[in-house]
């Protein structure tokens, strides 16, 4: 998350954690599902979900 902060600082307005107890991970950007560890069945890499939203900030400009 301050990794998420660090980098997007100025073009990230909010960010909303929502807690479950289902082993879910979920990041969205906009209403797009950009990571799920449900989809993946697995935890992401270290820096994949910065470049996951990195690519999807780019693609929108």
């Amino acid at each position: 998350m301050a990794d998420l902060l660090k980098e997007f600082e100025f073009k990230i307005e909010s960010i909303t954690l929502i807690p479950s107890d289902e082993g879910r991970f979920e990041v969205s950007v906009n209403g797009k599902l950009l990571y799920s560890k449900l989809e993946t069945y697995r935890h992401a890499e270290p820096g994949e979900v910065n470049r996951l939203v990195r690519n999807y900030l780019k693609e929108g400009t």
